[in-house]
């Protein structure tokens, strides 16, 4: 007659054990939790030194001034980049003809004679691996004793790795888009919150805009790249070893506003993470074309951030006609493109800065342009301005190739404050 209450009491402590461990759970669940946001929160806003075992406020980092013991405050910061080389190797017209720089200052056309299975297995390595430094030798060579080209062809390649994606057919007027069909996409996190936007152009380098780092966005520390995500979340994401703004950056016209990310490791190429393709040079965009941006900014002019992706299609506008007295004058360089509708209604906004402007040539996306700045947000005949990642491909594909292959003769570094004093979105 006992044995039923023994089983009883034995469910009964078993229930309680349960009970208690998933209690201890949620405590401890609750505890990380407190904890993840107040580290976020205290990071938000003071760096800790390790060596004097301290904080300071984040306004004292990177200042060139050694606040922390052994100057750790001012170690892992931005750098600026002044390339004074031609990058050797490039891709020509929506042809992508192959050419080299040549010691006689010279771009040529790689002549197809004697053009190898070989050569093209070498050139698309490169390519896949995004360290053209290794490719640029072998093709030089080939070049130099190919003194006649007697087929009258040259070589055409593109990457067959970046540029992919599925299209469906808020940036403001945009639509809900998924990651999938921008693979490239990434959100800059400083801090935890959703700063910037950028574009994978290799597993390991993001292209992003100069003026997301100004103010305190200069220790790099404070930066984490989130990747392969369709709505915006404040965990993980990518650590980052290098941030690398354009030398000739103008905080004040926003001339040259381009930057490098470099993560401390490669993402894994897939369906939500895959690099765009950078532009051949002059990859002829005409009046009009239409192309694509994304990203997680306002969808109203002093709106809030959007939680999802957001895509929208907007036309070229010509530097002739953008640089009009009418629409933004002499504020547009080279530098800069324009892309939108003279009622305005769709555009990007504030948090989609340092994203892609893309258009899809020859089966590839390619990144034409980086948001950069405007005159409010979907006004009537004031276009977004983008920086022409065309005209600073030397400064990108330069970067990255000294900084892969560890070489420091071509480029200079230095530290620099930026205040940005005109409106960026």
């Amino acid at each position: 007659m006992t044995a039923p209450k023994t089983q009883k009491n034995k469910v009964a402590k078993i229930k309680k054990v349960l009970l208690i461990i998933l209690l201890v759970l949620v405590i401890l669940g609750t505890l990380a939790t407190a904890g993840y946001f107040t580290k976020m929160l205290i990071e938000s806003k003071y760096f800790f030194c390790t060596k004097s075992v301290k904080f300071i406020p984040l306004e004292q980092t990177c200042n060139g001034k050694n606040d922390c013991a052994g100057g750790e405050d001012e170690i892992t910061c931005l750098s600026t980049l002044h390339v004074n080389t031609t990058f050797p190797v490039r891709l020509r017209s929506n042809k992508n003809v192959l050419q080299v720089y040549s010691p006689d200052s010279v771009w040529r056309s790689v002549c197809y004679d004697d053009w190898t299975e070989g050569h093209t297995q070498t050139a698309l390595c490169g390519c896949l691996t995004y360290e053209y430094y290794s490719v640029s030798d072998q093709l030089l060579f080939h070049l130099l004793n190919s003194s006649v080209c007697k087929t009258g062809s040259v070589v055409s390649l593109s990457c067959s790795d970046c540029g992919e994606a599925v299209v469906e057919g808020r940036i403001i007027g945009g639509t809900d888009a998924s990651i999938e069909h921008w693979p490239w996409q990434v959100s800059l996190r400083r801090a935890g919150q959703h700063t910037c936007g950028g574009s994978l152009v290799s597993p390991r380098w993001v292209v992003t805009a100069a003026h997301c780092f100004s103010g305190n966005g200069k220790e790099l520390s404070q930066w984490r790249v989130v990747s392969g995500q369709t709505y915006v979340t404040s965990l993980g994401g990518s650590y980052v070893d290098r941030i690398i703004v354009h030398a000739g950056y103008d905080p004040v016209t926003n001339d040259y506003d381009i930057a490098l990310m470099r993560l401390s490791s490669p993402i894994t190429v897939g369906d939500t993470r895959r690099p765009v393709c950078l532009p051949p040079k002059d990859y002829g965009l005409t009046d009009g074309a239409s192309m694509h941006v994304t990203g997680w900014g306002y969808q109203r002019e002093n709106g809030v951030v959007s939680d999802r992706l957001q895509e929208a299609s907007v036309p070229l506008i010509v530097q002739s006609t953008c640089s009009s007295s009418t629409v933004y004058g002499s504020a547009i360089t080279q530098r800069m493109l324009c892309a939108g509708f003279p009622e305005g209604a769709v555009d990007a906004c504030q948090g989609d800065s340092g994203g892609p402007l893309v258009h899809f040539n020859a089966n590839k996306w390619h990144l034409v342009g980086v948001v950069s700045w405007g005159d409010g947000c979907a006004r009537k005949g004031k276009p977004g301005v983008y920086s022409n990642v065309e005209e600073m491909l030397n400064w990108v594909q330069t970067a990255i190739e000294v900084l892969n292959a560890g070489y420091g003769s071509p480029i200079s570094f230095e530290r620099k404050s930026h205040h940005n004093t005109m409106f960026a979105i």
